[in-house]
C-alpha cells in the first residue's frame, strides 16, 4: 500500500476520532442538563435568592475558568468541570418546565437540534472562511446580552422578542463558525499528540458547541414555546 494513503488513512482516523469525542461530550453535558432539569423542576431557585445568584456566578465563572486555564489543568479537571457546569445548567434551565408547556419544549428542542445539525454540517463541509462571520456575531452577541440588560429595567416584550430572532441569527453564525474552528483543530492535531491534551481539546470544543446549542435553544424557546 502506498504510504501517503497509510498516512492519510491514519490522519483521517485521528480527526474522526477527536470529532466524535466532542459531540460524544456535547451530548453527554445536554443530556445532563436536560435531565437535571426535568427532575428538579418542582424547585423553585428563584425564589431562594441566595442560591440563584451562586448558580448564576458559577454558570458565568466555569466556562470562562475552563476556556482560560484549559493549559494548567488536567484532562480530569477539565471533564469534572465540563460535567459539573452542564448539571449547574440544568438547575439554571429547570423553571422552564413551569413557564412552557412540555409540548412546545420539546417542538423547540427538535426544531433546535434541526437547525443545530444543518449550521454544523454547513461549518464543516463549507470551503468558505468563516472568520469574518464568527467575528460579526460576537459583536451580536454582545449587543444581545446589552439589550438584555437594559430590557431588563424596560421590561418590553417587543423588545425581548427581537433580541430572540436577533439571537437566532447570531447562534446560528456562532455555531457553523465554532464547527469550523473544531475541524481546523483536528486538522491540525500531530501524530502522536498526548491523549491528554487531546481530550482537553475535545473537552474545549464540545463546551463551545453546547453552548451553541443551549443559547440556541432558549432563543427559539422565546418565539416558539407556548407559556402555561
Amino acid at each position: 500500500m502506498d504510504p501517503i494513503t497509510v498516512l492519510s488513512d491514519r490522519a483521517e482516523v485521528r480527526v474522526n476520532g477527536f470529532v466524535r469525542s466532542v459531540y460524544n461530550w456535547m451530548c453527554i453535558g445536554l443530556g445532563l442538563t436536560g435531565f437535571i432539569a426535568y427532575y428538579i423542576k418542582d424547585f423553585n431557585f428563584i425564589a431562594n435568592k441566595g442560591i440563584f445568584i451562586i448558580l448564576v456566578i458559577a454558570v458565568i465563572a466555569l466556562p470562562l475558568s475552563i476556556s482560560g486555564m484549559i493549559n494548567r489543568m488536567s484532562a480530569a479537571t477539565a471533564t469534572g468541570l465540563f460535567v459539573l457546569y452542564s448539571a449547574l445548567m440544568g438547575a439554571m434551565l429547570s423553571p422552564i418546565f413551569k413557564i412552557y408547556t412540555g409540548t412546545s419544549i420539546g417542538t423547540t428542542f427538535f426544531i433546535c437540534s434541526a437547525t443545530f445539525l444543518g449550521c454544523s454540517v454547513y461549518g464543516w463541509a463549507t470551503k468558505r472562511d468563516l472568520t469574518s462571520l464568527g467575528g460579526f456575531c460576537m459583536m451580536g452577541l454582545i449587543g444581545i446580552l446589552i439589550a438584555s440588560l437594559v430590557n431588563i429595567f424596560i421590561g418590553s416584550n417587543a423588545t425581548s422578542m427581537i433580541i430572540s430572532y436577533i439571537g437566532v441569527i447570531v447562534f446560528v453564525g456562532l455555531t457553523a463558525y465554532d464547527t469550523q474552528k473544531l475541524k481546523n483543530m483536528a486538522l491540525s492535531q500531530p501524530a502522536g499528540l498526548d491523549g491528554d491534551v487531546t481530550r482537553k481539546g475535545a473537552i474545549l470544543g464540545a463546551l463551545s458547541l453546547y453552548l451553541d446549542f443551549i443559547n440556541l435553544f432558549l432563543m427559539l424557546l422565546r418565539i416558539f414555546g407556548q407559556r402555561r
